[in-house]
């Protein structure tokens, strides 16, 4: 990902009293039943800059931008676009405004092409049929005019992510948005598609549009934005000129103390002996000519074979859907190899389940914690027990006072909060969801720890202690295969890093060798 520090000049105050205001949200709150998301919001942008809206899970971003968006109706204060009231407004009246959001899930046909799915809603016709040669005209000319170049002719089915995004953002400026919303807009890109999607963004900027970024990545917002507005509990706590603050100081605003960054790069970081020796018999996971077959029953994995050793951490870089999800399938027992083995030391774990795995030393961390992570109506000590219920029964069946032992163990040691081991998963942030995931699986007995997305979603608080916990891991001599989608997570962590592209591996190096740009255009085929 790119980190230059964002060329923008510091805004004087006189210059932001100055400057023309896109969006002006004043003491904005928003009730949801007891729970109060937004508590008197003030938030400022003026027209024709990128700014950045940062906070932790839970600090009530997304619900402002929501309200900002016609989605949700704030429960009190006030809301200008281009001077205008827009207080209560609908989704409607804030696309005829010219507001547009792009969420981070896409919300695309992926049967119908790209001029398709732009003028859904808003078809050119002819007589009473789709005008097809002129939606596929008037998309390519957009296109071209913003510099998000899409073949207007192609099904979404057909496009890479970073295309598929491109279309996202084609499709609310052909509504005529001129505020733009991107949330998360980088989540599943790769450097080089992160990079073409700053040079749109800084060209949308210098036609007069206005962008507001929701990201996690501090690094990101240093980059791109101009301004930035800090939510922590609900509330605005600081508004910054993005060329006079950092990425340290944006973290203590968003979590009130001093953060240790993923970005302040490989703090506690070694690179072991061990991993010099790849191949060895000592290896705490060693994958061996490994084919899977997709759910199509295409070839997603291409005879893979590495080896994780004791006290290392092995990343796996890469544009998601390269067969990186099918792999930790594999290793996890939770799909069948075409070909292939695996070892857990020095046993051969192919044909074992998922529970005789988890007993053989094997802990995961799957990447999506709500899908295969945890039962969301299911209390926190619940939660906790998952996949290890026969140890903690005994002949009259759970032992319920060693499982609440447990539960409060677990709590406490991995900061979990509320620290209430009744309340259900569905009730708690999702940083502090991924926790009771972590806690789980590194909380037990275990030699080797599949880390999938490991801090996907969630804030730099939580990601600080996540990251701190995986290098306890490797200090304590387990085994750690991460993969990561976050590049920079991937570099700050792992001693030696593997780009997989089309289900092989297209490099492997030690970490101290690599950077962004040298793995970008591994992960993109380019190299």
């Amino acid at each position: 990902m790119s980190g230059a520090a964002s060329s923008s000049a510091p805004l004087s105050a006189a210059a932001e009293a100055n400057a023309p205001l896109a969006v002006r949200m004043r003491q904005v709150c928003k009730h949801f039943g007891a729970v109060q998301a937004n508590r008197d919001v003030n938030l400022e942008v003026a027209a024709g800059e990128i700014h950045a809206l940062v906070g932790e899970n839970g600090a009530g971003k997304s619900t402002l931008m929501h309200i900002l968006s016609g989605l949700h109706t704030p429960s009190s204060g006030t809301i200008e676009v281009f001077g205008r009231d827009a207080t209560g407004w609908d989704t409607n009246a804030a696309i005829a405004a010219g507001v547009g959001m792009v969420h981070q899930h896409f919300m695309l046909v992926p049967t119908l092409t790209v001029a398709e799915n732009l003028v859904l809603g808003r078809e050119p016709v002819r007589g009473i049929q789709l005008d097809q040669m002129r939606a596929e005209s008037d998309v390519r000319s957009l296109a071209e005019r913003t510099g998000l170049r899409v073949d207007p002719s192609r099904t979404i089915a057909e496009l890479s992510v970073g295309e598929a995004q491109r279309v996202e953002i084609l499709k609310v400026l052909y509504r005529g948005a001129r505020v733009l919303v991107l949330d998360e807009p980088t989540a599943v890109l790769s450097p080089p598609e992160v990079d073409e999607l700053w040079t749109v963004l800084r060209g949308l900027r210098a036609q007069g549009d206005t962008i507001i970024i929701i990201t996690h990545k501090l690094d990101e917002v240093v980059a791109i934005s101009d301004t930035i507005t800090v939510m922590r509990d609900g509330r605005s706590v600081a508004r910054l000129a993005t060329a006079s603050t950092s990425p340290q100081e944006i973290a203590k605003a968003m979590v009130g103390r001093d953060v240790a960054l993923a970005l302040d790069a490989r703090v506690g970081s070694a690179s072991p002996a061990t991993s010099a020796t790849a191949g060895s018999a000592n290896a705490a996971l060693s994958i061996r000519g490994l084919s899977v077959l997709g759910d199509r029953g295409n070839l997603v994995i291409d005879a893979l074979s590495f080896d994780v050793q004791p006290g290392e951490i092995f990343g796996i870089a890469g544009v998601e859907g390269n067969g990186q999800s099918e792999l930790l399938d594999v290793i996890a027992g939770l799909r069948r190899a075409k070909s292939g083995t695996v070892h857990l030391g020095n046993a051969d774990v192919t044909a074992f389940d998922v529970r005789s795995r988890a007993d053989a030393g094997l802990s995961h961390i799957p990447e999506d914690r709500h899908r295969r992570g945890l039962v969301l109506d299911y209390s926190i000590a619940d939660n906790l027990l998952l996949g290890q219920q026969h140890h903690f029964s005994n002949a009259m069946g759970l032992d319920y006072g060693r499982i609440a032992e447990h539960a409060a163990t677990q709590v406490r040691t991995f900061d979990i909060r509320p620290p209430n081991p009744s309340l259900a998963a569905r009730t708690l942030s999702g940083g502090n969801q991924q926790k009771i995931v972590i806690a789980r699986e590194m909380g037990r007995p275990f030699t080797v720890l599949l880390a999938a997305q490991p801090t996907r979603g969630v804030d730099v608080g939580a990601i600080e202690f996540i990251h701190a916990q995986l290098r306890a891991a490797r200090a304590d001599g387990k085994g750690v295969l991460l993969v990561s989608a976050d590049l920079s997570e991937v570099l700050a962590l792992a001693d030696r890093i593997a780009v997989m592209y089309e289900g092989r591996l297209a490099c492997l190096l030690p970490a101290s060798a690599c950077t962004a740009e040298l793995l970008g255009p591994y992960m993109t085929g380019a190299a």
